[in-house]
């Protein structure tokens, strides 16, 4: 029952905040929501403890009958893969609900749609049937874009229906390739099974593996499916923001270990390099899409479409340090975006502005946002993949797993490696350095920033030290997860004589 725990609390939550009386304020009802995704994380705990780091296979399995006739069952199960991320994805909810301070519209339906978004986001991670992974996948299709439509910026029409759209895109394909299997095998078990070459022909496998990769590849985003991504992150609240690139994304990087290389290794192994090279090419486009950007918000979504590009990579080359690699540029990348995004909304809330042509000089301890700005160059230098912090963790894993099987497309997504500290040193210099200026004050009645609370900075501050603990102590997450991306690699690598070299 530790698995549908995870699931029974949040939508629990988001029941009990629409029963709450009609006169509650905003901020009793967020109390509500922050013990109810406090005792979430508190509830992943046990899974810790009762989690067998050395086992490759599924733990903690929970089964029941719901529609055998057609496949669908209630399966439930962890590795090391998912454990991780279902960890994570309750640490940033919590963030993101923490985060909420300034939400008085509607705030009954703003705290359900999120409690429902966790629930939905824990129910793909721990998923062991196809089916229901998919309902799970899509249930937090339409919460989101409420988030983005109601409680976005002045063009969050816009960009919720795009996102809405591409996204349904995305499931349509993911469905349509889970059924192809079922048509193609003549079975209606959609349990977590690979096809191999006895069940389905190589060219059914790569037909259907293209469909779920163009599908996780729309969520994750990577080029060219990616173009919703930088309207969405415009135009959501910060909160919204924290969850869409530090959780959401991770839906689509899941998918495609979980679902592309996990169900069709034979596949896998054929379109290998020509996946590498869509990496290195997504890698190297985020990072110059980055440098263009003179909106910080849409700097920092651009720069996510070439992290999650690194985890393609690793994925192709399937070899158990690029995937320990890939995992860990998962948690790393979802901790260190939700640092950036809050010290953006930070920024955006006292100067009115995210233009980078128009700030400047917020370290000025006097009169700008010192603590901020630290923060900000904190979750810099992790994102540019600076030694002792998570970011580096992940990157190094990646490319020296990757090298040998694909030595070109490693080096040029280690371009895009340089490439990131090009844009968030503008970033940060443009911003932060120099003398503040920020459209009002001047010698004689210079501006003044109004402080900001310590709880304010409180998240941000908690997600630094997780970056720094991981990057100075990585076994914390590498001995969690290496058993799972070590059976995962051993089913890539054994499919085809010589693996993926």
């Amino acid at each position: 029952m530790l698995l549908t725990v995870l699931l029974l609390i949040p939508f629990g939550g988001a029941l009990l905040i629409s029963c709450l009386p009609a006169g509650t304020q905003s901020g009793g009802i967020r109390r509500v929501s922050l013990m109810v995704l406090a005792i979430q994380c508190l509830a992943g705990l046990p899974l810790l403890w009762a989690f067998d780091s050395a086992q490759q296979g599924f733990q903690l399995v929970e089964r029941m009958p719901w529609l055998p006739s057609l496949g669908l069952d209630y399966s439930l199960a962890v590795d090391g893969l998912s454990l991780p991320l279902v960890l994570m994805n309750g640490v940033l909810c919590l963030v993101a609900a923490f985060a909420s301070r300034s939400i008085e519209n509607r705030p009954r339906i703003y705290f359900s749609l999120l409690l429902i978004i966790s629930g939905a986001v824990n129910g793909a991670f721990l998923a062991q049937n196809l089916l229901l992974f998919f309902l799970f996948y899509e249930l937090e299709l339409i919460p989101l874009w409420l988030l983005i439509a109601v409680w976005g910026g002045a063009n969050r029409a816009y960009a919720s229906t795009k996102f809405l759209i591409v996204t349904a895109v995305s499931g349509i394909l993911i469905l349509a390739a889970f059924l192809g299997m079922a048509v193609l095998t003549g079975s209606v078990d959609f349990g977590l099974h690979p096809v191999l070459s006895s069940q389905m022909g190589i060219v059914s496998q790569l037909v259907l593996m293209g469909a779920l990769l163009i599908g996780f590849g729309i969520k994750i985003p990577l080029f060219p499916f990616h173009t919703w991504l930088p309207d969405a992150h415009t135009e959501a609240s910060t909160p919204v923001s924290v969850l869409l690139a530090g959780v959401l994304l991770k839906l689509g990087t899941y998918g495609l270990l979980r679902f592309c290389l996990g169900l069709f290794p034979e596949a896998w192994a054929v379109a290998a390099p020509w996946l590498a090279t869509w990496a290195a090419v997504s890698v190297l486009y985020g990072s110059l899409a980055a440098i263009a950007q003179t909106d910080m918000k849409r700097m920092v979504a651009y720069s996510s479409v070439g992290h999650m590009g690194y985890v393609l990579l690793a994925a192709a080359a399937a070899t158990p340090v690029a995937l320990e690699g890939a995992l860990f540029q998962m948690v790393s990348h979802g901790l260190i975006s939700a640092i950036l995004f809050l010290v953006v909304g930070v920024v955006y809330s006292r100067t009115g502005t995210r233009d980078l042509n128009v700030l400047r000089g917020l370290l000025n301890p006097q009169r700008g946002l010192p603590l901020s700005g630290s923060l900000m160059i904190i979750g810099v230098m992790a994102s540019a993949g600076i030694p002792g912090m998570a970011g580096f963790i992940a990157e190094f894993l990646i490319f020296r797993g990757s090298l040998e099987s694909f030595t070109t497309a490693t080096l040029l997504s280690m371009v895009g490696s340089g490439l990131t500290a090009v844009y968030f040193l503008l970033l940060v210099n443009r911003a932060f350095f120099g003398r503040l200026a920020i459209t009002a004050g001047d010698d004689v009645n210079p501006r003044v920033l109004e402080p900001v609370p310590f709880q304010d900075q409180m998240p941000a501050i908690l997600l630094s030290f997780g970056v720094l603990i991981l990057g100075l102590a990585p076994d914390l997450l590498v001995g969690l997860s290496e058993a799972a991306t070590t059976g995962l690699s051993q089913l890539a690598l054994t499919t085809l004589p010589g693996g993926l070299s």
